[in-house]
């Protein structure tokens, strides 16, 4: 049959053209089956019952050469954005609530249990008393001895939990990483290393004064569960 034959047909049975989702082979479906219908219940019993407060974490780099997006141009004249022809980074991580809390912390170093510690303590002292449940991906240093033996000494204050393995899309955090990507496409591009961490503050403490926009990312059908 011709193309166009072929798309009407798709058309009438409700096929639209559709960029496909990524989602890593290693994934287990039953493993997150389970943690929709099993785990994560628990998790929310749980905490209604110690009226503590979950939370999603989440870590994501920022460079200086992300690519910018799109933009309009005449046909044939592509369009030009200046950059600095320097390498530089920022990295973050950041937890987020369905009641629209966000708290981030920048850090330049690697990802360590030291690093991620002082994100924990940041945590639970902001938390002034109330209970934290982070739930987490599997990030080998979330398992780390040095990690483990924090949380245990402090296991009245906060507690971690662990999605199932290669499904970031059950992370909400997930969606906050997009976001400020996203609007870091805007605007000039950053020329320095302490620009970029000053843009990457910025737009993350104006997402802060937003709950409701905090809040929406748990509106994404992958993550209703947690609504």
């Amino acid at each position: 049959m011709p193309v166009r034959t072929v798309g009407e047909y798709l058309k009438r049975w409700g096929y639209t053209p559709q960029r496909p989702l990524k989602r890593a082979y290693q994934q287990n479906p039953k493993v997150v089956q389970r943690w929709l219908d099993e785990d994560y219940p628990l998790i929310a019993k749980r905490a209604k019952a110690e009226k503590a407060e979950i939370q999603w974490a989440d870590e994501a780099g920022v460079r200086s050469d992300n690519h910018s997006g799109r933009s309009f141009a005449p046909a044939g004249k592509t369009p030009v954005r200046l950059v600095s022809g320097s390498r530089f980074s920022t990295n973050m991580i950041s937890s987020v609530t369905n009641r629209g809390k966000l708290r981030f912390m920048l850090y330049k170093e690697t990802m360590t249990a030291q690093v991620f510690i002082r994100f924990l303590d940041r945590l639970v002292r902001g938390a002034k008393g109330k209970k934290i449940f982070l739930i987490l991906d599997n990030l080998r240093v979330h398992h780390s001895k040095k990690v483990a033996a924090w949380v245990e000494a402090r296991k009245e204050q906060i507690e971690l939990f662990f999605l199932p393995a290669y499904a970031p899309e059950l992370n909400p955090d997930e969606y906050l990483n997009g976001d400020l990507k996203q609007q870091l496409k805007t605007g000039r591009a950053a020329r320095t290393q302490d620009e970029l961490e000053g843009r990457v503050r910025s737009i993350l403490r104006d997402i802060q004064r937003q709950p409701d926009r905090v809040a929406s990312y748990f509106r994404h059908p992958k993550i209703s569960y947690a609504a």
